[in-house]
């Protein structure tokens, strides 16, 4: 995988936005022109021209790829933290005790990081000297993971970052040698059945555990009920399969892909639970996710429109609630001797 590399040792809060020339491409600093680019709605806000709310992992033309908006993602973040799958993390701890040369600390490749909320959830929460190589297409949202990286495991040893400019759709199990875990983050459903594919083959070559969060699961829960939800539900969901994507299939995928190469797999629930106190995560998913649904049937149009402002203004109220459906995977590959 073709990639750009900066170390740093980060510490704060996810910052401002830099400007066009704060991000340096093989570190030589130049202006980057932002593209205005449409818009492809169902992951959250877009705030600047340029920024679109959901990812694409494969190359789409010469012009600057499409980029998660970084205050969607700094929106979500907590909601993302309080829904991972708590359960997981002994298995994976267990896992990486017991790695070959594991003495030196563990190795984390953190794939299509965004800003870098898995590692501020995750290193906390794992002892023992760790260094997370972040892996973004986008270099404003690397700048953002540096940045605001933790800088100490649970029994204070230290946690160093580096970051590589890629596409995660190409990896190779060579990009993965010496890791002692990969992550992801609402990854596996924008992907195809092939980059899965790949991604398994990856993790299985370099003997190393997967820790792949937030996948969508295609399931709603919303309180009150209203009867176009369910068809909202299903055109989103297919919206979510547009283009080869596998949307709210890729946890199936992804667990036959990991077991057909030997490894463990553990799948657990992650669900995002919005009441009266997220109210502005779940105005935006709501914006969102009707918005994917109507791209997707426009019919829907006009009885959508007064669908959402009914849920704006109850939202506003807080009288609505919202399960919003993640799984998490754990899947443990059978360690190789060259696992660090």
């Amino acid at each position: 995988m073709t990639s750009e590399t900066t170390t740093t040792t980060p510490v704060g809060a996810i910052p401002a936005q830099p400007g066009p020339t704060d991000v340096t491409d093989a570190g030589v600093g130049r202006e980057r022109e932002q593209a205005p680019s449409e818009v492809i709605a169902g992951a959250g806000p877009v705030v600047r021209p340029g920024e679109r709310a959901t990812v694409r992992l494969r190359e789409t033309g010469p012009e600057e790829p499409p980029r998660y908006a970084p205050e969607w993602l700094e929106l979500r973040e907590s909601a993302d933290a309080a829904a991972r799958a708590h359960d997981l993390l002994d298995p994976l701890r267990i896992r990486l005790a017991n790695l070959p040369g594991k003495a030196g600390g563990v190795v984390v490749h953190d794939l299509g990081c965004g800003t870098g909320s898995m590692g501020r959830w995750l290193a906390p929460r794992l002892d023992g000297a760790q260094h997370w190589i972040l892996h973004d297409r986008d270099p404003y949202l690397l700048h953002f993971a540096a940045v605001a990286s933790p800088r100490a495991a649970a029994d204070g040893s230290r946690v160093t970052v580096e970051t590589r400019r890629g596409d995660v759709a190409r990896l190779t199990p060579d990009a993965l040698i010496g890791a002692s875990l990969v992550t992801a983050s609402a990854l596996l459903d924008v992907l195809t059945r092939e980059e899965i594919d790949t991604l398994a083959a990856a993790c299985a070559g370099a003997g190393c555990p997967a820790l792949l969060t937030l996948s969508v699961a295609g399931r709603v829960e919303l309180t009150p009920s209203h009867p176009l939800d369910a068809e909202l539900a299903e055109a989103f969901n297919a919206h979510q399969r547009r283009g080869g994507l596998l949307g709210p299939d890729a946890v199936t995928a992804a667990c036959e892909a990991f077991a057909d190469r030997g490894a463990t797999v553990k799948v657990h629930p992650s669900a995002w639970r919005l009441g009266p106190d997220e109210k502005a995560l779940t105005e935006q998913w709501l914006r969102g996710w009707v918005g994917a649904a109507v791209e997707q049937r426009p019919e829907l149009a006009e009885r959508a429109d007064a669908y959402l402002a009914e849920r704006l203004a109850a939202n506003a109220a807080g009288e609505l609630r919202a399960v919003v459906h993640h799984s998490d995977l754990l899947a443990l590959a059978r360690p190789t001797g060259g696992t660090s």
